[in-house]
């Protein structure tokens, strides 16, 4: 038998105002082309939330979930070719796990969840990137996630030039990083796009600069929210 409530409508663990009240959880995704630094950038903002006083649940995508890790390992594995829709079909998959195991039991313990990557990233790759049908790609985020958008999605913005030199001077690369400068525009465009459409929901931060102002410019976009929030 399934459950009573309709997936598609909003969730109870989450407020759909940026501005939450501090009895329920405050969620802040952090999305980018390859090369943007968002897992340094989560990392930076963690400890200084910490330091702040916050108690900041960090997670990502994929993965989050002992499911969502093993996943994780076959969406980015370079030896195998994945199909448009197998892709997004995984990604769902390890978001729906991701959801209900990790994000919704801590928005409802009221606290602050930090992912690096959400909904709006198979929108902008297979969407946008592989040319999947956005309608499609939307309706199956809706389900998976019942309705749940983060408080504020932080964009960390860069031409995809840059970034993919940035991956290139790392070393080893993953699928997605292998994928070509096309596809990596047009992900690009995906992001911005949605950032666009949802501006109360979304800030965008130039992820060409050093690693010290990307984070000092993240801080001043989401303090007053996190501040607005905690005051509840």
């Amino acid at each position: 038998m399934g459950p009573d409530r309709d997936l598609g409508s909003p969730p109870p663990f989450v407020s759909t105002d940026p501005e939450a009240p501090a009895a329920q959880g405050f969620f802040v995704a952090f999305e980018g082309p390859e090369g943007a630094g968002k897992s340094s950038q989560v990392a930076r903002l963690a400890t200084r939330l910490r330091d702040q006083g916050f108690d900041p649940v960090v997670t990502r995508e994929p993965g989050g979930s002992r499911a969502g890790e093993r996943v994780r390992a076959v969406l980015l594995d370079p030896e195998l070719r994945l199909e448009p829709l197998s892709e997004l079909l995984l990604y769902a998959a390890a978001r729906a796990q991701h959801v209900v195991e990790l994000i919704a039991p801590a928005l409802a313990a009221g606290r602050l969840v930090l992912t690096d990557r959400f909904r709006a990233a198979s929108v902008a790759y297979q969407a946008y990137g592989r040319e999947l049908d956005l309608r499609f790609v939307e309706a199956l985020n809706e389900r998976v996630t019942a309705g749940l958008k983060p408080n504020l999605t932080i964009l960390l913005d860069l031409p995809p030039e840059l970034g993919l030199a940035r991956v290139a001077a790392r070393g080893a690369t993953d699928r997605l990083e292998r994928a070509d400068l096309a596809f990596h525009a047009r992900v690009r465009q995906g992001f911005l796009a949605q950032a666009q459409h949802d501006p109360g929901r979304w800030r965008v931060i130039d992820a060409r600069h050093d690693e010290a102002r990307v984070a000092d410019g993240i801080w001043e976009a989401l303090e007053p929210a996190l501040l607005a929030w905690r005051s509840g």
